[in-house]
């Protein structure tokens, strides 16, 4: 549900912005970006509070850092992100253009990935709804500059996290109830970074970070049965 409402919320945007060229005002759209920041920092703290053993999040949030720094998983997205546009760019027209930035927008972060695993495993779509407003306001504005393609984007979006979320619940009842709360507990931290670089409070590599959640599943096995909670 949380991936279906994302992807319409863009195409709305979308419209909106075609209807309205102009876009809306920057200190609206700045401050409800701040409001919306607020709400993703609520869900961060509720997230991170579920865990049971605190020294598996340590140890998934050090481990996951190491891995993310040593892949540069950031620095890869980011080169991703300018291979296709550059390959867009020469090749296709304004809707084609707006399609990739769009879809970049909206699919590589680290919100889509903890959104979607949330929603599969956990059955809560609160991250992607959270996700969704942040998408349908970043539409209309990209809409009123870009044009049609970024409705378009709805597409990837769809795609993408709607198979990382059929991914997160095939596996659910694999995993067992007390893997599931540290994962979702050190996703909670790393949703606490997104409010924080949205507010503009620092700046947290939450890409870099993003392998804590697996480092998660097999400490939350081993560290019970040497350190009980």
């Amino acid at each position: 549900m949380g991936t279906i409402v994302n992807a319409v919320s863009i195409i709305l945007g979308s419209v909106l912005g075609l209807l309205f060229k102009k876009g809306i005002p920057e200190r609206y759209g700045r401050t409800i970006m701040q409001g919306l920041g607020l709400a993703v920092l609520l869900v961060g703290v509720s997230m991170s509070l579920q865990t049971k053993q605190v020294l598996v999040v340590v140890l998934s949030l050090v481990l996951g850092a190491v891995t993310g720094e040593f892949l540069n998983i950031e620095g890869g997205l980011a080169r991703l992100g300018k291979w296709l546009e550059a390959k867009v760019g020469g090749s296709t027209g304004d809707v084609g253009r707006a399609f990739v930035t769009a879809s970049l927008i909206f699919c590589v972060g680290a919100m889509a990935i903890m959104g979607s695993i949330e929603d599969g495993l956990n059955h809560n779509p609160r991250i992607l709804f959270i996700k969704s407003a942040l998408d349908g306001v970043s539409s209309v504005v990209f809409a009123s500059t870009m044009g049609l393609g970024v409705a378009f984007s709805a597409i990837p979006v769809l795609l993408y996290q709607g198979s990382i979320t059929l991914l997160a619940w095939t596996v659910k009842d694999y995993l067992g109830p007390a893997v599931i709360s540290e994962m979702t507990a050190t996703g909670g931290l790393l949703i606490l970074g997104i409010a924080f670089n949205m507010l503009n409070i620092t700046e947290i590599k939450v890409g870099n970070l993003l392998p804590a959640i697996f480092y998660a599943i097999p400490l939350a096995i081993l560290i019970p049965r040497i350190i009980p909670a």
